[in-house]
């Protein structure tokens, strides 16, 4: 089995090189036959790339420790769900399914545009291709994941194997990397129709709209990848948190900060002509960003939970990062003329302007990440110390770019274009200002001095009304004219253009979101050592340790804590954190007790014994809950501007009878 895993990987390797080169050769001979059989050959990679991949899951699910990637990752106790989640749990396992996906995108492309961009495709499918050679590359050459364990030269297998890392035997994390992932690969596709349209100069924006949607999808599956990576991390660390900056956190962050900024600016071109330059930049930076966050995981060159050992490959990436940017800087460059843009900026109250300042802080937010994440590298490079920057310094300098991206999610769309008149601005703002900063007052009053949180919550606030009064305006006339009920009318204002009103469900959850990290400044925390019977107090609550229990299962130790919870002396009931050590690899791990509610959460952590104590770290997290709330109204959110909107297809239906003029004109999608 193994030699036919190896084999596929090296055939897929040959298909891919040959992919490239028929779709260029193809293309400037104008040889329609060996564009298709180098689409053909991408399908063929697809198939055995696919094999390959279930040559290995069946080592990993059968137990079969020949393998030294399954004895690595996986053990016979392990539960079916986490040794099927072993395939990405190691170095060689994760680099496969990387190609595995990026192969499923590319037959995906080829077959939705079989029949569309026919002069630039085959430019797609060879970047497309070309990436998909260096990661087989990569798996045939340098970390495959079929090598074999051998004494004396023959072929042997140990009883048993290491098992998965403890930390990633947690629900969430069988579903986190491939969420990361599939918007990692997913970044590959815009860049290579931006690339494939700069290529060959394709007139008008064609490629925009099928760039937007791809986008779009990748950067909700980037989105899902972050915050289930931060329900992993707030449910299984036990430290507290949801985010720590953490190296391999922030190389997730930074492609979905520059897909964010990406689909902001990319509006500039579909309406004025304008920022072409700057988008290619854009959709280009995000897919070598999701380069580098995949060389920063995988290459171990940076210290975190979440990554890799150190390996051989970081040279590998290094070149391909250096070759493709350079590659793609030249062609930039060399196309200036074609991209130059079609209109100029006329008023700084403009959306043009809203647009250009959250690229900019966009921008500004992307390179401070980028660079505390790699000063780790630079620092020991120069002076042969490496020096990390904490979790503070990340803290002072992005809380303040965030609340600015925040109030900026509230103006920028109901700025008008070209030009903002002095009635709009007090006709959309005065209201939500105004109650923004009576909330600001009020929390004065109440005792609150905390600055940023102040002005955070007044954002919040002015945000979400701002929001709330369009559907509200927009539902109001369509209720009056069409005799609905408000409700029915708020759903056929947001299918009748489900891209703008996605977009400001987007902006609610970020909103929601806001308000769940702005209560991180009223966080309570302790640490105890208490013997049973022993009491505590952390904030309104009383904590008392009443007993202690241990035991054992197949994979693991375990010993807990029974805690009694109150609240103002009312029984809230028994808290039961644990802490585990997984036998195979003498790892522990801690399950959290967590008592959830929508203003705070109660938070145990089972630090272990001391002697007859149990060390027990309490937390209290106020609006935490906001957090994931916020991210499932993202998500949402998402989901509907991806839903083409009513009026484009009512428009797309006359099309096909050919009674265009049965639409009226303003009515009929630009």
């Amino acid at each position: 089995m193994e030699n036919i895993g190896a084999l596929a990987v090296l055939l897929a390797f040959c298909l891919a090189i040959y992919a490239v080169i028929g779709s260029v050769v193809g293309k400037l001979r104008r040889n329609p036959f060996l564009i298709l059989s180098a689409e053909r050959a991408v399908y063929a990679v697809w198939f055995l790339v696919t094999v390959a991949a279930g040559v290995l899951v069946s080592a990993i699910m059968t137990g079969d420790f020949r393998f030294v990637y399954a004895a690595e990752v996986s053990n016979r106790a392990m539960p079916m769900l986490y040794k099927f989640a072993a395939w990405w749990g190691g170095q060689a396992g994760s680099l496969l399914f990387w190609s595995w996906l990026l192969s499923t995108y590319a037959v995906v492309v080829i077959f939705t545009n079989r029949r569309k961009h026919r002069e630039f495709m085959p430019y797609v499918v060879a970047i497309l291709a070309t990436v998909q050679v260096f990661f087989l590359m990569l798996n045939t050459f340098v970390v495959s994941p079929f090598d074999m364990l051998a004494v004396d030269k023959a072929i042997t297998a140990v009883p048993d194997g290491n098992g998965l890392n403890p930390l990633l035997q947690y629900p969430a994390m069988a579903i986190h990397p491939p969420m990361l992932y599939l918007g990692y690969v997913g970044f590959a596709v815009p860049f290579a129709f931006a690339m494939g349209s700069l290529i060959t100069r394709q007139p008008g924006d064609g490629w925009i709209h099928t760039t937007r949607r791809w986008t779009m999808v990748t950067w909700l599956f980037q989105s899902c990848g972050i915050v289930l990576g931060a329900a992993w991390a707030y449910h299984v660390l036990g430290w507290g948190g949801y985010w720590g900056w953490d190296p391999v956190e922030n190389a997730s962050l930074l492609p979905w900060l520059g897909g964010t900024a990406f689909l902001h600016s990319v509006m500039m071109q579909e309406k004025k002509g304008m920022m072409k330059v700057w988008n290619m930049v854009l959709v280009s930076a995000t897919f070598f960003l999701c380069i580098l966050g995949t060389f920063l995981t995988r290459s171990g060159i940076v210290n975190s939970v979440h990554a890799f050992a150190q390996g051989s490959i970081g040279k590998y990436f290094v070149g391909f990062l250096a070759i493709g940017i350079a590659a793609t800087s030249y062609l930039i460059l060399d196309r200036l003329d074609y991209l130059k843009s079609e209109a100029q900026l006329e008023s700084v109250v403009s959306r043009e302007s809203s647009f250009l300042f959250n690229n900019l802080v966009l921008l500004a937010s992307c390179f401070a990440v980028l660079w505390g994440t790699l000063f780790p590298v630079i620092s020991e490079a120069v002076t042969n110390e490496k020096i990390s920057l904490d979790a503070a310094w990340f803290n002072r300098l992005m809380i303040p770019i965030g609340l600015f991206l925040l109030i900026l999610t509230g103006v920028g769309p109901l700025f008008a274009w070209r030009r903002t008149s002095t009635d709009s601005l007090r006709r959309n703002f005065m209201w939500p200002g105004i109650a923004s900063l009576v909330l600001v007052g009020g929390l004065l009053a109440a005792g609150m001095r905390n600055f940023y949180a102040l002005i955070s919550f007044g954002f919040c606030l002015f945000v979400a009304l701002t929001i709330i009064v369009e559907f509200y305006k927009g539902a109001r006339q369509i209720a009056a004219k069409n005799d609905l009920n408000f409700a029915h009318a708020v759903v056929e204002l947001t299918h009748r253009n489900t891209r703008r009103y996605g977009g400001y469900l987007v902006h609610m959850g970020i909103v929601l979101m806001f308000v769940g990290f702005t209560g991180a400044a009223f966080n309570l925390h302790r640490s105890d050592e208490l013997k049973a019977g022993d009491s505590i107090k952390i904030g309104s609550y009383q904590l008392t340790v009443k007993d202690t229990h241990e035991g054992e299962n197949d994979n693991y130790l375990w010993q807990n804590a029974s805690v009694e919870a109150r609240k103002n002396g009312e029984f809230l009931g028994m808290l039961n954190p644990e802490e585990r050590v997984y036998k195979a690899s003498r790892q522990p791990t801690h399950e959290v007790a967590l008592r959830e509610r929508l203003n705070e959460d109660l938070y145990l952590n089972f630090a272990g014994m001391n002697g007859d104590s149990v060390v027990l770290q309490s937390y209290v997290f106020p609006l935490v809950d906001w957090i994931w709330i916020g991210a499932l109204t993202l998500i949402f959110g998402t989901l509907v501007a991806l839903v083409p909107s009513k009026v484009k297809r009512e428009y797309a239906r006359t099309q096909v009878v050919g009674i265009t003029s049965a639409v009226p004109a303003e009515a009929r999608p630009r």
